[in-house]
């Protein structure tokens, strides 16, 4: 058994709580024992689970694991405080706001030895499953994935482009490798509207477009447009809700980590997404806040 705590009681942290508390029957999330929750705020008990400290929850021998669902701006520091402490991690994406502590935390893991899973429940869900099936063995023309939500505080969140890396994963994992080719935010602090626009070409050259707006009352969506030689896919295609929740299947495969049972050659291959996906987001940022150059 692998003793957890769960940092952070936010709507993700909570859920984390609900599925250590019921793991799926005869699944490896079995092999995980909720030991506590830290939070900054004083909650007492939640769901019979005590609250704890930071501090106990670090030096407590039988905590073998944390699983940190903080704000952004938080992760970083959380994830190498549990590593040095010698415990495993699975935190919520994105794991740093900076491609560079990204590859400092998964290196510092290795060398500890430590399981650092970061979530990415946006592969998970069916549509994108069935999404990818359609997209598999067809030859990419051009596309745009244009995704909507209400406006997030950046100062916890990290610029777009981390806050929306779920979507930057899709266009890699659907994909394969991209470069930047142009990336621009439009802003209006006023109306707390953000838009994001982000040009990338694939290995073959085939232009991709990937747009992040949000604004106040904006539904939250995913829209795509992508065109192969055989024709378009215009929505994402319909697919039944699988009977086992999201971040339940996020657990099982941590779980599954911690006990062996993800090979070398898997592990590899997500690694390698992950920091692809960072450095694609840090570079997006440079370009954004990249001075406009002006011509007299």
């Amino acid at each position: 058994m692998f003793g957890t705590v769960v940092i952070g009681i936010g709507i993700a942290g909570s859920v984390r709580i609900r599925d250590l508390l019921n793991p799926l029957p005869s699944s490896p999330a079995e092999h995980l024992k909720l030991l506590g929750f830290v939070s900054r705020r004083s909650l007492g008990d939640v769901h019979q689970v005590k609250q704890i400290s930071l501090q106990e929850a670090l030096d407590n021998k039988e905590v073998h694991a944390a699983i940190i669902s903080t704000n952004n701006r938080n992760h970083e520091e959380s994830i190498r405080m549990f590593l040095e402490a010698g415990k495993h991690v699975l935190v919520e994406c994105p794991m740093a706001l900076s491609a560079k502590a990204a590859h400092e935390l998964l290196e510092m893991a290795e060398q500890k030895g430590k399981v650092l899973h970061v979530e990415h429940i946006e592969l998970l869900t069916e549509a994108y499953k069935q999404l990818k099936k359609e997209v598999m063995g067809k030859e990419l023309v051009k596309g745009t994935l244009h995704f909507t939500g209400g406006p997030l505080d950046e100062e916890h969140s990290g610029f777009p482009a981390f806050s929306g890396i779920a979507r930057l994963t899709w266009l890699v994992d659907l994909f394969g490798d991209l470069t930047v080719t142009s990336a621009v935010r439009e802003e209006q602090k006023e109306k707390n509207y953000s838009r994001l626009t982000a040009h990338f070409y694939t290995e073959n050259k085939r232009p991709l477009t990937w747009i992040e707006e949000r604004a106040p009352g904006m539904k939250r969506d995913k829209k795509i447009n992508i065109c192969f030689k055989s024709g378009c896919l215009e929505s994402l295609p319909e697919a039944p809700r699988s009977a086992v929740g999201l971040f339940m299947q996020d657990l099982v495969l941590f779980a599954k980590k911690l006990l062996g049972q993800v090979s070398k050659e898997e592990l590899a291959a997500e690694k390698r997404r992950i920091l692809l996906c960072l450095n694609l987001a840090e570079e997006i940022q440079m370009h954004c806040e990249r001075p406009t150059k002006v011509y007299s």
